[in-house]
C-alpha cells in the first residue's frame, strides 16, 4: 500500500534542513523499492518548506515508522508529519 508522508518544516528550523540533508538522502536511498518518490515543498522564492515522501508500506504503522526514522524527523526539522494512505491513479510509472 502506498502512503504519503506530508511533512511541514518548523518555521524556526534555521539550518536543520541543509545540515541534515546528506543523512536524509542516505536514509531515503536505504529504503530501496519501498521509496516511490520524494521531494521538498517550495515557497515562492524556491526555499524548501517541507517534504512529500511516498512509500510502499505494509500498513500505516509501518509508514509511520519510516517517517519517524528519517533523520529530518530525528533532528526536529518538522512541525508536523501527516501520514495518509494514497492511491496512484494516473501516470504511475510502469517498471
Amino acid at each position: 500500500m502506498l502512503y504519503a508522508l506530508l511533512c511541514e518544516d518548523r518555521p524556526d528550523a534555521g539550518t536543520l534542513r541543509p545540515d541534515t540533508r546528506p543523512a536524509h538522502l542516505d536514509y531515503l536511498a536505504s529504503l530501496g523499492a519501498a521509496l516511490r518518490f520524494a521531494g521538498p515543498f517550495l515557497d515562492e522564492a524556491g526555499k524548501p518548506t517541507g517534504s512529500l515522501v511516498v512509500v510502499d508500506a505494509a500498513d500505516e504503522a509501518a509508514a509511520r515508522a519510516i517517517a519517524q526514522a528519517d533523520p529530518y524527523a530525528g533532528a526536529g526539522l518538522f512541525s508536523s508529519v501527516t501520514v495518509r494512505r494514497w492511491h496512484w491513479a494516473i501516470n504511475e510509472p510502469k517498471g
